[in-house]
């Protein structure tokens, strides 16, 4: 497992590991150590191009297998992983690609193929496809990807319809924000504890924002090119940063509460603590993060260690 394989250091305005580059000096400084990385589910069965990942704030880990097919389950305690349960495989989810946990432990997870978001229980049985209900217009919905917030709330980037659903934990129609007119694609969106919204533009490598009472999105960064090549996944931890993920530079780019950067997290490659094509990502309050490293076929895990105050 190689547990601590690699300290990464981030201190604006130092380059440090060989990895990690920043722009400006600032009293911040975040480290990251990665602990372990994860090659096959319970049976011992290869993991194979997997793209999403949730985690909970206790200690479960939800990895979609995607070149398998499957969900597979973890339990993340003490830098040790352990899996005592066999994978979920359904003819209701054949490609699962991002996915989500709420607090009841229900798991959420988008099929890329059918373009439908999936709900299983948190014993990973089939419980329904999520409908959203009560929406405004006949428009279709088709997502792109979700985020679902700390009140269960489910955030839908409905690329189709040029729009962000916000839906009850339900599924019923509460609002919708529209994009904003000038934007290259939207690959992902997050939602932090202030209920601000976070859209990732891939063709830009620009962020737009949108408090939770703002009737629009506005740009959080100019474009941040020089930093990174396609970012299409985001998320966010428990202060505001924000994690980009560069799936074609291999590395994940870190942006404080207002856009400012930050620093980035690994490099292209396969070694233990390097990322290839990697996709989704996750962190818990722990300051641990679980990442989708699709083209190594593995899941790598980080611990976050912070300046005092931090997290």
């Amino acid at each position: 497992m190689n547990a601590f394989f690699k300290t990464f250091v981030i201190i604006t305005g130092v380059l440090t590991s060989g990895l990690i580059s920043t722009a400006s000096f600032a009293a911040e400084v975040l480290k990251f150590s990665h602990i372990t990385s994860i090659y096959a589910g319970q049976e011992e069965t290869a993991i194979k191009q997997p793209e999403g990942i949730a985690c909970d704030d206790q200690s479960l880990l939800i990895v979609a297998d995607t070149g398998n097919g499957r969900l597979l389950r973890y339990m993340f305690r003490d830098k040790t992983i352990s899996s005592g349960s066999p994978a979920i495989q359904l003819p209701e989810l054949t490609y699962p690609t991002h996915a989500q946990l709420n607090s009841k432990g229900e798991i959420f997870v988008l099929d890329r193929m059918k373009r439908r978001i999936v709900r299983l229980t948190p014993q990973g049985a089939f419980h329904s496809y999520l409908e959203p209900t009560g929406l405004p217009s006949s428009a279709a919905v088709v997502p792109r990807n979700f985020f679902i917030d700390r009140n269960d709330m489910i955030y839908i980037l409905d690329i189709f319809s040029e729009r962000v659903l916000v839906l009850s934990p339900e599924g019923q129609y509460r609002h919708q924000k529209e994009f904003p007119k000038d934007y290259g694609f939207f690959s992902d969106l997050a939602v932090d504890f202030k209920e601000s919204i976070f859209l990732i533009d891939s063709i830009n490598a620009m962020v737009f924002s949108a408090a939770k009472d703002a009737t629009a999105f506005s740009p959080l960064t100019q474009n941040l090119k020089e930093y990174m090549r396609f970012p299409t996944g985001i998320t966010t931890d428990n202060k505001g940063h924000l994690y980009l993920v560069d799936r074609n530079g291999g590395r994940i780019i870190i942006l404080g509460p207002d856009g400012s950067f930050l620093g980035r997290l690994s490099a292209m490659g396969w070694k233990e603590g390097f990322l290839n094509y990697p996709s989704q990502l996750c962190i818990n309050r722990r300051g641990e993060i679980f990442i989708a490293d699709t083209n190594n076929n593995r899941i790598q895990v980080f611990a976050l260690k912070s300046s005092p105050g931090d997290l």
